[in-house]
């Protein structure tokens, strides 16, 4: 078979991209969106005792001695990444053994799915503590196309909510319309956070003192979390 010069050319720099692209973020540049590669080579130094966590949704024991700040998008495809691939192989050797808890934090930026979704984390987190961690590993297992493309908007997420064990449909979209302002609140808190470390994108992490900017494997994530118990 007869094989176009200048096409093979393309090959190896698609392969890098593609590479690149596995540790990636959804960032924020001010004005849109946009996907690409991000790292923690260049990340800015931020201490996990100065970030502002209280009153957000955790897992793990409150008084566990490793926190985890996590900034995340429902909408985000790389959160997604995280949360149904690493994030189960933190909770089964950290979590659930009492050595860290995982906090989870809004950065809200891809829509109003974004923005539902997060209310709508909010008011589980509130009524329904126990059934938070399954409610939203579902909500990422349903996660769509990235923004407001189908799955994400307050009618889907009550379909949802049907689904889970232990959660009333009604009541939680009942409260989320009764406490959207304080919620938004909350929601805008966490980006403000974000914002004041100098995180630009979603997913992003503080452990200790080391910031993770991206979907990076587990043994990115291991060897933070070890450095801090050293």
């Amino acid at each position: 078979m007869e094989t176009n010069e200048p096409n093979s050319k393309f090959l190896p720099v698609a392969v890098v991209v593609a590479g690149l692209l596995i540790a990636g973020a959804v960032m924020w540049n001010g004005s849109h969106p946009a996907a690409g590669p991000a790292g923690s080579g260049d990340a800015p130094k931020v201490n996990i005792k100065d970030v502002k966590t209280n009153g957000n949704p955790f897992i793990g024991r409150a008084d566990a001695p490793v926190m985890i700040a996590f900034w995340s998008d429902f909408q985000c495809p790389y959160c997604k990444n995280f949360e149904l691939g690493t994030l189960p192989q933190i909770v089964k050797e950290y979590v659930d053994t009492g050595k860290v808890k995982v906090v989870f934090m809004d950065f809200t930026f891809l829509g109003s799915d974004s923005t539902d979704a997060a209310l709508y984390s909010r008011s589980v987190w509130k009524l329904y503590p126990d059934a938070y961690f399954a409610w939203r590993t579902a909500m990422y297992t349903a996660q769509d196309d990235e923004g407001d493309k189908g799955f994400g908007d307050a009618a889907s997420i009550d379909k949802l909510d049907a689904t889970v064990a232990g959660i009333d449909v009604a009541k939680v979209a009942a409260d989320v319309k009764a406490n959207t302002s304080v919620y938004q609140a909350s929601i805008n808190s966490n980006k403000v956070e974000g914002q004041k470390v100098g995180l630009n994108a979603t997913p992003s992490f503080v452990i200790g003192t080391k910031t993770i900017l991206g979907a990076y494997p587990y043994a990115t994530f291991k060897t933070a979390i070890d450095e801090v118990f050293k």
